[in-house]
């Protein structure tokens, strides 16, 4: 069986079945498992323990990033992501398969693959449809834990596709790049509360919420579909773009989608709506609630 462009943004499970089959997850080939979920929901890392992707190693989120930041999943510096992922086995040299478990599909791998991305690995991809479909189509699930032998990875952070705070003030004014904002559109437009946090958006943002770029299955749309849901908001995938959300994961989704379509430079303002919302003066958080109580 042909392997799958190593630069292909998404593999499918009936690939991923034949690697597994075949013997190649290993040194070559690593399947990570990216989910997490609110902790009174379920418990991601129990879940990996019981049934996953025979070969996979779990991808823990929340130990891979900047702990001493006050903002949820802020990327870890390169040292930290570079011997964080080497201990799951991976390499420079290392194709990266990762997926998550939730019930939409595809929700918190894509931030895994966007971070593999900004730390310079080309060779990551998303599993199509997620664990759920890697069910439902009947391919092997196990408990074996497998323990990977360490490897070496050299991470060098792309700033390009990282925005900080300072760069999404300056760009209210300056409009160098588009913002899409992948939230749920109540959330943007500030009619109901962002996990706790009063809602709005960027000034100057567009909304397409995540699951937008999802068929029915949980399955990405077609390139043709994504193509025209950017469209369809007047985002231009010819000039710079910048993706936003609540804690810089759904956002990731926005990256991927545009990337499915030839647009490899999306990068993700990290901070999203979590740090704006402390950070940002008043008037640059639009709310469709705060100018009705004007």
């Amino acid at each position: 069986m042909a392997r799958q462009g190593l630069s292909r943004a998404l593999v499918t499970a009936s690939w991923l079945a034949e690697a597994v089959r075949a013997g190649r997850v290993g040194a070559g080939l690593r399947v990570l498992d990216a989910s997490w979920y609110p902790p009174k929901e379920r418990n991601a890392r129990q879940e990996f323990k019981e049934r996953h992707i025979p070969g996979a190693s779990f991808f823990d989120i929340e130990e891979c990033r900047d702990k001493s930041s006050p903002y949820d999943f802020m990327l870890p510096s390169e040292s930290q992501f570079a011997d964080y992922v080497g201990g799951l086995g991976v390499s420079n040299d290392t194709h990266v398969v990762v997926y998550d478990g939730d019930e939409v599909g595809t929700f918190y791998a894509p931030r895994a693959w966007w971070m593999f991305r900004a730390f310079g690995h080309k060779e990551v991809s998303v599993l199509n449809g997620g664990f759920k479909n890697w069910v439902k189509e009947g391919h092997p699930v196990t408990a074996e834990v497998t323990q990977p032998t360490p490897a070496v990875f050299k991470a060098r952070l792309n700033r390009a596709l990282v925005k900080t705070f300072d760069e999404m003030v300056q760009n209210v004014s300056s409009l160098k790049f588009q913002v899409v904002d992948s939230r749920p559109e109540g959330r943007f437009r500030g009619t109901e509360l962002d996990q706790g946090l009063e809602s709005g958006h960027i000034p100057g943002a567009v909304n397409i919420p995540f699951h937008s770029f999802l068929s029915e299955t949980g399955h990405e749309k077609s390139i043709e579909e994504i193509q025209e849901i950017f469209r369809a908001k007047n985002v231009d995938l010819s000039k710079p773009l910048t993706a936003t959300c609540r804690k810089g994961v759904t956002a990731c989704q926005i990256a991927l989608a545009a990337f499915l379509c030839g647009k490899r430079d999306v990068a993700v303002y990290d901070g999203s709506w979590s740090e704006w919302f402390h950070r940002a003066p008043p008037h640059y958080k639009v709310s469709e609630v705060k100018r009705g109580k004007a």
